[in-house]
Order: structure tokens, then sequence, then C-alpha cells
């Protein structure tokens, strides 16, 4: 038998529009009582209807997660967070690729909302920093949170200080000796790919090392640029010693050309990355990268929005720490003949 909303009303000893706050998450709610109706959902494992909760509140109660990433396992990262946090408010996840580079990528968003009509959005890069689509949002009064913008202005969501975390993992290389490091760049649409780089050239300047652009090469943020930028690197008359790629996706590219070259990693070369995505606990040598708290990031971009499709003025920007993970893909730079 499918409970239904009264019976959790008359378990909990409430009335049904006290169990329809609760489980919006909407104010004016005594915290005993909130305990209380929540508990009694568990107990009898109460599923809300979406249908029933849409035609009541005007709502869909459904979050779209708009994105355009190459890196699948960035992707994948987040959309666990933002999945989480839609579950846990009983709303709905819906996946919405969007090509940006597309024409037709303002019928692209339209379509988004036509078949699906969310309350609200999740960018990720490089959509977070689009104009087309966030002139679409903004001129359709479409709530939005943003994950890693370029511009805090007047945008709510998540961000982490990427240039110095870069700074941070380059520390690590510099104290192991290393002084010609390579850099593989990200896409040039994502605003990762400047704090990343600046990051590097800073560490360099704070360093006393002169900034070479022979070794810093274009990526993608997917593995075969990765593999790409690895020859580019190691076919220079004077190769680097160790090698930032901008994310684990290419850091993994490069372990890979480094094996085709019968080279061993970390005693040949060094190699690093960026995120912490699976892919740099799943290959060998494990990659040392910069964990970019990823699945909570989308899910503290969701909570962000889910208050501010509660209310105009509410939700924030936050700010989350990095954490710098050593392992085995660095170590001390070996000596040249």
């Amino acid at each position: 038998m499918r409970i239904r909303i009264e019976d959790v009303a008359a378990a909990a000893g409430v009335s049904m529009k006290t169990v329809s706050r609760v489980l919006n998450s909407e104010p004016n709610v005594r915290e005993a009582t909130r305990q209380r109706v929540l508990e009694t959902v568990e107990k009898l494992q109460y599923k809300p209807n979406p249908s029933a909760r849409s035609l009541a509140g005007q709502r869909s109660y459904a979050i779209a997660l708009v994105y355009d990433n190459p890196s699948r396992n960035y992707l994948m990262e987040i959309q666990a967070g933002v999945l989480d946090a839609c579950y846990s408010h009983h709303y709905n996840l819906v996946l919405a690729p969007v090509d940006a580079s597309a024409p037709g990528a303002t019928a692209g968003i339209r379509g988004v909302f036509e078949h699906f009509g969310p309350d609200g959005v999740v960018l990720i890069p490089p959509l977070t920093d689009d104009p087309v689509v966030l002139d679409y949002l903004q001129e359709h009064g479409v709530p939005f949170a943003c994950i890693s913008p370029h511009s805090l202005a007047d945008r709510i969501g998540v961000t982490m200080d990427e240039r110095s975390a870069v700074r941070d993992l380059m520390a690590h290389l510099l104290s192991l000796g290393h002084r010609r490091i390579g850099h593989i760049q990200g896409h040039r649409d994502h605003g990762a790919w400047e704090w990343r780089h600046d990051g590097y050239r800073e560490a360099l300047q704070d360093a006393g090392i002169t900034y070479d652009p022979a070794l810093v090469v274009r990526g993608e943020f997917v593995f075969e640029s990765g593999v790409r930028g690895a020859n580019q690197l190691l076919d220079l008359d004077d190769p680097p010693t160790a090698i930032f790629a901008a994310n684990d996706d290419m850091a993994a590219g490069v372990i890979r050309v480094a094996g085709e070259r019968g080279l061993h990693v970390p005693r040949d070369l060094s190699v690093c990355g960026f995120d912490d995505t699976p892919i740099s606990r799943h290959i060998f040598p494990a990659l040392t990268t910069v964990r970019q708290p990823t699945m909570e990031m989308g899910a503290a971009a969701t909570m962000q929005l889910l208050d501010r499709i509660r209310a105009e003025d509410a939700g924030r920007m936050l700010e989350v720490r990095h954490a710098l993970l050593l392992r085995e893909s660095t170590g001390p730079a070996r000596p040249r003949n």
C-alpha cells in the first residue's frame, strides 16, 4: 500500500500543510516538529509524489544540471553531489548537456525549460561564464547557481582559490629540486585554465625562476590533450623533469606517454594533476594532485540554489578549501649528466 502524506501527518500528529512545509524545507516550522516529521517520513518510508507536489505548488521540483564539460570524471563527481542534495530535499535531477559553441546554443538551453521546466539550474564550467546561457537565464528570471565561475559578482554557488592551490603544488615540486617544470594548460573557455596557469607562473616567480613559454603547452582538460602535451614537452632539447597538468585526465595522459618512452615515473619524470578525480587513484603510479572537493561542491551549489528558489534574496557564494595530496607520481629531480 502506498504511503500518503495524510498517513505521515496522522502518525506525526501534525497537519498535512506542516508535513509539506517540512518536505519543502520552508521556514516557520519549529525544530522539534521538523525532526518529528522527518523521523516519521523515514519510518514510514514515505516518497513524495513529484506530480502532486508540482500541481500543488506550481513547481516542477526538478533541478537541471546544465553542462558542456569534456572531463567525464569531473562531471560525474559534480553530478553525484548535485544528486545527493536533490535527493535529500525530494527534488528530481535533470541532466542537460548544452553545446555552447553550437549556433543553436540558445535553442538548446530553451529546450531544457520547454521539456523539463526545472525550478532552477546548476551550471558548471565553462557554462558558468557563457554569456548566451547566462543571458537566457537572467532574461527569463531562472534561479541558477554556479560552480567555479570566473566572475563572482552577483553569483551564488561555490568556488575555490585555485591559484593558491597550484602554488602549493608547485612548492612541492620545487622542494624536490625541480627547476624545469612543464605545464599543460586547460581549455581556454574555462576560468580554471587561467587560475591554474597564474598559480604556476606566480610560484616560479616566487622561486626566482624565469618563466619559459616553451615549457607551457595548451590542453583541453581531456586525456588525449595530455598525451599531445606530454609528447610536445618531452620532445624539447632540454625537456622538463616534472610536468604539472591542469587536471587529472591530462596528467594520466602524461603518465601514459612516459611509459611508452621508457621513462620511470617518478624517477625520470615527476607528474602531478589537479582535482583528485577517481582516475588519480586508479592509475599507476597514483597521482600527486590537488583535491578539489568536486562532489561536495556540487552538493553545496545545489543547496544554495534551493535556498534561492525559496527566497529571491537567499543564497550566497561559498568558498571551499583545497588539499594537497602527495602520492607516488612525484619524487626528487634526477641530476642531469
